[in-house]
């Protein structure tokens, strides 16, 4: 016996990727429907090896419904996941509107997937932004060994965590610089992304940060331990798809780099790539449509006394949003439906 799904906002980049998620891990599916908005509505989507026809989310009723995905932003979120969770289906939103309510847990399954029990308060479940995801799936199993002290992360984060419109401008503006009198200006992004960098992603906050790198503080604690001091900056890179870390860890006990790389090896969703040599490494491009979060250039930081360097790569819409939310879905079925 398998479940009733609703995939809301799938005609979106995220919404299609959970699709082509829930079919390659073969989640066991009775019925599955995509919705979006009547703007969409009829639009074909693709699951596994049959089309979908989108429905219209605002007449939808997710009466007798296991689970719906969202993927739409907060404000749609906001209409239609209580009205989704009143009725009993539980919903998985993969927006920013729930991550930080105390009675909505906020899970990645390889952190802390004992969380879920939590659901049940509100009947939503919210996955965490992109580059958190990918980010605490790399500090755990070191935090279990050595206890993390403090984490400053810079972030390369790909268009793709813009929207389609953020892989729209990129590719425009890459053609228009060829093309005397087509250029693109920015519209989507702050600057010109094309063959550049922006060190501003979301809003300004008045001690400095932006909302990005605010919901990488407050996710990471939330996640995985409230004690951990975190602090960030979030840069929108020339890249379409892939979101890549740098990041320095200062723990409370030594960890040798050695020891570190086998840790990583064994733990679960990473894979480590870390050779010393050119290439041995993992860049955007070849994480693109993988499931795991990538490890490469752990090293010693030789300016503390317990600290540590390495690179984290993942795909956004992968790790970083559709398949953190079915693997959320999975633990779901296991722990508490328990239908699959």
């Amino acid at each position: 016996m398998g479940y009733r799904i609703a995939v809301v906002g799938a005609t979106g980049n995220v919404g299609r990727e959970m699709l082509n998620i829930l079919a390659e891990r073969q989640f066991p599916v009775d019925e599955i429907v995509a919705l979006a908005s009547r703007r969409s509505l009829g639009t074909e989507v693709s699951f596994g090896d049959k089309t979908l026809k989108t429905k219209d989310l605002d007449g939808f009723d997710f009466t007798g419904w296991d689970i719906a995905l969202f993927a739409v932003g907060s404000e749609a979120t906001k209409q239609y996941a209580p009205k989704a969770a009143k009725v009993g289906c539980v919903v998985i939103d993969n927006s920013s509107l729930y991550r930080y309510d105390s009675e909505v847990p906020l899970i990645v399954p390889e952190v802390n997937a004992d969380a879920i029990v939590g659901y049940a308060k509100k009947n939503i479940i919210a996955n965490p932004n992109c580059s958190t995801a990918q980010l605490v799936v790399a500090l755990k199993p070191l935090h279990d060994r050595a206890r993390i002290k403090r984490v400053v992360v810079s972030t390369y984060q790909s268009v793709s965590g813009a929207g389609k419109e953020g892989i729209d401008e990129l590719w425009d503006q890459t053609k228009g610089m060829y093309v005397p009198g087509q250029e693109v200006a920015p519209s989507k992004f702050t600057k010109q992304i094309a063959f550049n960098v922006i060190p501003h992603i979301d809003i300004f906050m008045e001690d400095g940060q932006t909302k990005e790198e605010w919901k990488m503080v407050a996710e990471t604690k939330k996640i995985l331990d409230k004690s951990i001091k975190v602090t960030a900056t979030c840069v929108r890179v020339p890249v379409f798809v892939g979101h890549s870390e740098a990041v320095n860890i200062e723990f409370e006990d030594h960890l040798d780099e050695d020891e570190a790389r086998d840790i990583l090896r064994e733990a679960p969703g990473v894979l480590v790539v870390d050779k010393r040599e050119d290439g041995g490494y993992v860049t955007p491009v070849e994480c693109v449509g993988d499931y795991a979060t990538f490890i490469s250039r752990i090293r010693q930081d030789p300016t503390i006394e317990n600290g540590l360097n390495l690179w984290c790569v993942s795909d956004n819409l992968r790790k970083g949003a559709a398949l953190n939310a079915v693997q959320i879905a999975d633990v779901l079925g296991q722990r508490v439906l328990k239908k699959g």
